[in-house]
């Protein structure tokens, strides 16, 4: 798999990703705990999830974004939104502080920061819609879901066809 081929998957499977822990999040009760990552032949969900809700959210997901529902690849809860609001921010109150290094510029490396984390919002989602997922899909499928760490871990394998 060359390096486009290998961006490409992950991307591909980032979407799927999102999609599948937005439909197990709009089924209502309680929002499970849980973490998402996502690898070239699938994705992995960190969580106490029943294998099969995981199945069942993931073929939800895979056919609304197969049926054009590119919405679903891009969200809120991405860790790519916390990558972004630190470097922003971070960025900016390094600025604001400038050479001088003194305590008499913290209300300005304050309101850098803060402005940071609110241009990091519509920066994120931005970046995971262009960058960091791809809501086509192509001809991926589900292949299996593999479960270890008693039900802690779930990988959801894709591929071709």
């Amino acid at each position: 798999m060359n390096p486009w081929q290998w961006l490409n998957a992950v991307r591909r499977n980032h979407a799927l990703e999102h999609a599948t822990v937005s439909v197990l999040l709009s089924q209502g009760g309680p929002s499970p705990r849980l973490v998402g990552r996502a690898v070239p032949d699938g994705f992995y969900i960190y969580g106490r999830i029943p294998t099969d809700v995981i199945r069942g959210c993931a073929q939800e997901g895979l056919a609304r974004l197969q049926r054009g529902e590119s919405q679903l690849a891009v969200t809120p809860l991405c860790g790519t939104n916390l990558a972004v609001a630190g470097v922003i921010s971070g960025t900016l109150a390094v600025l604001a502080m400038g050479k001088a290094r003194r305590f008499d510029r913290l209300p300005s490396v304050f309101l850098s920061a803060t402005a940071g984390v609110l241009l990091s919002q519509p920066a994120g989602r931005l970046l995971q819609q262009y960058v960091t997922t791809r809501p086509d899909l192509g001809t991926i499928s589900l292949k299996r879901i593999e479960s270890s760490f008693g039900g802690l871990v779930h990988k959801v394998v894709t591929g071709a066809g």
